[in-house]
């Protein structure tokens, strides 16, 4: 069972992103209460679909999802240091989306679209062993945050969409909400997690999931035209809309304050962002302006 507070909800709908996304990184600096983005460099320029990237657990590499000459969603790494790509799955006919390391390191969890298109979560070793599907009769899973290295929340498609909570160590599984978004998420210094109730269409609220309690409480509702975001070490969410990106201090406020505009920076349609562990990088899915393909 879920304990739900009561909303008073309202949201402007999601715009279609146009045209083949890249993964850009950008500095952020948010000494003194304010948060500065860098230069933005994009590390996957090239023609295709780049996507989802997360931060490994020591930050300094960028996992993300790439789609290239023979048409397989597979899973590449960055390195911040070197500023070398490395490809980590190549599993043809099978396809991996959505890699997040699992806490404790040394495998990441990815979203696998297998032979017969069953899509489950699966765990893969950096090191090599064996590839496993954390838990084998969910499915089709689409994203996933881990709450601690034991638990994980799963969004499953459907109609409607669900918010699954998996035990590794039990297998159990639970059901938290439906009509929930894709962007999940750890909030920070806490083994609770995030995620967007779609529960009303004039707004959609990112939500916080105690997974002891199974308590679920709003906290503040997305800006108009996303459903994606990310948290800031400090507590502060982080969240993109056209070429802007805006944050909001829980702490202070529940409105959104624009810190960056990156028009200039050759990018537009800003989706997916994924926040470094030590705050200093920004990881953004964006569409490139036709002056930089």
């Amino acid at each position: 069972m879920v304990a739900l507070l009561a909303l008073g909800l309202l949201h402007a709908p999601l715009g279609a992103q146009a045209g083949q996304p890249d993964v850009f990184i950008a500095t952020l600096d948010t000494a003194g209460g304010t948060v500065r983005v860098g230069t933005v460099h994009n590390i996957t320029e090239r023609p295709g679909y780049d996507n989802q990237p997360s931060f490994a657990l020591d930050g300094r590499s960028v996992f993300y999802t790439s789609i290239r000459g023979d048409a397989q969603a597979d899973i590449y790494r960055y390195s911040l240091t070197s500023r070398r790509t490395e490809r980590v799955t190549t599993t043809a006919p099978e396809s991996e989306y959505s890699a997040v390391e699992v806490p404790g390191g040394g495998a990441i969890s990815v979203i696998r679209v297998e032979r017969d298109s069953t899509q489950r979560l699966w765990h893969l070793p950096l090191g090599g062993g064996d590839q496993l599907p954390l838990f084998p009769t969910l499915k089709p899973v689409g994203y996933q945050a881990w709450a601690d290295a034991r638990r994980v929340a799963m969004f499953v498609l459907g109609t409607p969409s669900a918010l699954v909570l998996g035990d590794r160590a039990s297998g159990a599984l639970d059901t938290v909400m439906f009509n929930v978004g894709r962007s999940l998420h750890r909030v920070p210094g806490s083994s609770r997690i995030s995620f967007v109730s779609k529960a009303y269409e004039a707004a959609w609220y990112i939500m916080s999931l105690d997974v002891d309690t199974r308590v679920v409480v709003p906290l503040v509702r997305l800006p108009a035209g996303t459903e994606d975001y990310a948290w800031l070490p400090d507590g502060r969410l982080i969240a993109g809309s056209g070429s802007a990106l805006f944050v909001c201090d829980l702490a202070r406020q529940s409105q959104w304050e624009q810190v960056a505009d990156l028009g200039s920076s050759a990018l537009s349609s800003i989706s997916r962002l994924a926040v470094s562990p030590s705050g200093d990088m920004v990881a953004i899915v964006a569409v490139p302006t036709a002056s930089r393909r």
